[in-house]
């Protein structure tokens, strides 16, 4: 079952762990390899610990990585975990608010979102979108990962489970049904072009701007 964010014990520098970062990044990036542009910068949005980008960034060096994230402690763990790799295709890390808007970025060939869609207000998958149609040049990929809900699959239980005690945290969070994900994402101009199943009942859904 997917959990939400939850950093371990702050380490050195302000460095957090988040566990399921070792379970799914291959898996990610197994997906990523077919889906990323041969070369240019990836936007990373909702960052998290910074776990998932520095991992990244060492299997993609063709491509520039900028993590994002709105939260102060978040980027602080990115910046140590960046440091820490020591790779120099990782950009300082951006506060950015995807429910916010404007960007602090003026384009970027590929935006990433991992397990934000479904811990955060609607209006921040809203957000995403509209960054994305802004930001990304035409046919460029959007890449989401995380569970969802989909009306011709069965859901798992513990996707079930995971989705009262999201809304039991924040009415404002849960699962989001992917029909209602590709709606409005195309109603932002972006669509809807592949789906993974993957391991631990997540999706990995791209979209590519029109």
């Amino acid at each position: 079952m997917t959990t939400p964010w939850t950093p371990g014990e702050g380490g050195r520098a302000g460095k957090r762990h988040a566990p399921a970062t070792l379970r799914n990044r291959d898996a990610i990036a197994a997906v990523l390899a077919d889906w990323l542009p041969p070369s240019g910068r990836v936007l990373e949005v909702a960052s998290g610990s910074g776990e998932h980008i520095v991992h990244f960034a060492a299997a993609f060096g063709h491509l520039i990585w900028q993590p994002s994230d709105p939260d102060p402690a978040a980027l602080t763990s990115i910046a140590a975990w960046s440091a820490e790799a020591g790779l120099a295709n990782v950009a300082p890390p951006l506060k950015l608010d995807a429910a916010a808007p404007g960007s602090p970025l003026t384009g970027a060939d590929a935006i990433l979102c991992i397990n934000m869609v479904h811990i955060s207000p609607w209006a921040a998958t809203l957000g995403l979108f509209a960054a994305a149609a802004q930001l990304l040049p035409r046919g460029a990929p959007l890449v989401l990962y995380g569970p969802y809900i989909e009306a011709d699959v069965p859901t798992a239980e513990s996707n079930r489970a995971f989705d009262v005690s999201l809304r039991a945290r924040n009415p404002d969070w849960g699962l989001r049904d992917t029909a209602a994900v590709e709606a409005a994402a195309g109603a932002a101009g972006l669509s809807f072009a592949g789906r993974r199943a993957m391991p631990a009942n997540n999706l990995m859904l791209l979209f590519r701007r029109t």
